[in-house]
């Protein structure tokens, strides 16, 4: 097996990954990466697998036996952090593909194009047995079909309605009050699929809807969230900040792709109370805090070492992102009344939801921040969506840089040149602030 021309290239570019700080981001990454090698040994054996966009529901399987999903971004994030996104873009645009596809949704796709599961991370996907996706994006949509073809595999795909709701201050009542914000025709489409989804696997896998253990994961689910909200709190009002974002990244999100267990409870937990313990001790990210900042946008999984740099230089912490704040805002729901319709609501709208300019603004003055900083991808939709933040930012007195760059793809990368980008705005709107 040859080398992958450019496999170093990531490295020689400045992209690095970040020391972790706290004790449960290193357990629930190690978790992860041994969960992944659990289910391919499961899968050796026959059992069903999903491979899933990051909005979809994926309690669904979790109350059929458990079957084992993996999230497209979660897998372009590994991929990414691996330096093996540019070995894998060359080879997908050699092949005729543009340069300018959304790389953080291709990267799986042009991973699976390569069919050498050796040169993928961990061993790489193994085939699934079903994709799914909702039809939030042309781009995706294609993304998804060739994926289909590439595994010889079924898609599923799931509506998503328009227009998207406008309720202000969605993030107080959600909770609550999911079927006004969300509304009852796009809700009653959702829990149709929904039900259609149940019984293409009943029939495809064998398996069988558990509707009492769907209940549990609802309510486990809603613990879960509960710690991130104790945490994203407490985060927002502590000065110097205890926790940067690299930690923030690691641990939220790898807990997160197994919520709705006791294990992602235990952890959100362990979680919470790590952070509680670095805050009655006084720890800081830096006890010279002068700058906090916000990051917009998808992390930086290329490159999570990136804002390390900022703390050490200028006592600049960046003190939040969207990934904690949605799991405290955006998850729980009062499912009482109706879960399958509850659980309808907690994803029809998630993309929306992240992309609010209200709810980015409300965020920014939680946490006191006195700048952000947008990663901005040219070639994908979010971008405009990301326009809208900045303005509503900068009126509501947060100044904004957007950085031009993929979360995913560093070959464009250019470290210096960005880092010089983010230290000038710093110095000349942050600190002046």
């Amino acid at each position: 097996m040859s080398e992958p021309k450019n496999i170093n290239e990531g490295h020689r570019a400045g992209a690095y990954g970040s020391v972790k700080q706290l004790k449960v981001a290193a357990i629930s990454a190690k978790y992860q990466k041994d969960w992944f090698k659990s289910i391919q040994e499961r899968l050796a054996k026959g059992e069903p697998f999903c491979l899933a966009n990051a909005d979809a529901p994926h309690e669904i399987f979790l109350a059929m036996d458990d079957i084992p999903v993996v999230m497209t971004q979660w897998w372009s994030a590994i991929i990414a952090a691996k330096q093996m996104a540019g070995y894998y873009f060359d080879e997908m645009n050699a092949k005729g593909y543009p340069r300018n596809l959304c790389r953080y949704c291709a990267l799986p796709l042009a991973c699976a194009m390569d069919h050498n599961p050796e040169r993928a991370p961990w061993g790489g996907l193994p085939n699934p047995s079903i994709l799914l996706a909702q039809l939030s994006c042309d781009i995706q949509t294609k993304i998804f079909e060739r994926l289909a073809g590439e595994y010889n595999c079924k898609f599923f795909p799931m509506e998503y309605p328009a227009p998207a709701p406008s309720y202000p201050r969605w993030w107080e009542t959600l909770e609550t009050r999911w079927e006004e914000i969300v509304g009852t025709r796009a809700l009653d489409l959702r829990v149709e699929e929904l039900k259609a989804l149940i019984r293409y696997l009943e029939v495809t896998t064998g398996r069988v809807f558990n509707y009492k253990n769907f209940v549990e994961i609802m309510e486990l689910e809603n613990q879960q969230e509960e710690y991130f909200k104790k945490i994203r709190n407490l985060l927002s009002v502590t000065r110097p900040s205890p926790v940067g974002l690299p930690d923030q990244l690691a641990a939220t999100m790898n807990l997160q792709w197994h919520r709705g267990t006791k294990w992602g409870v235990e952890h959100a937990k362990l979680f919470y109370e790590e952070v509680k313990e670095k805050v009655d001790k006084g720890e800081a990210v830096c006890k010279d805090e002068k700058v906090r900042l916000m990051w917009i946008g998808r992390g930086l999984w290329h490159n999570t070492a990136f804002y390390r740099y900022f703390e050490e230089k200028y006592g600049a912490v960046f003190t939040n992102s969207m990934y904690l704040s949605i799991a405290a805002d955006g998850y729980i729901r009062d499912y009482r009344t109706d879960p399958m319709r509850a659980l309808a609501s907690r994803h029809l709208y998630m993309g929306y939801w992240l992309r609010d300019p209200q709810w980015q603004l409300n965020e920014a003055k939680r946490y006191g921040v006195n700048g952000a900083v947008m990663i901005v991808a040219s070639n994908c939709i979010d971008s405009v969506g990301n326009m809208f933040i900045k303005m509503v930012l900068e009126q509501g007195g947060i100044p904004v840089l957007p950085i031009y760059a993929d979360v995913v793809d560093a070959r464009e990368w250019d470290d210096e040149g960005i880092k010089a980008q983010v230290s000038q705005f710093i110095e000349q709107r942050c600190m002046a602030r």
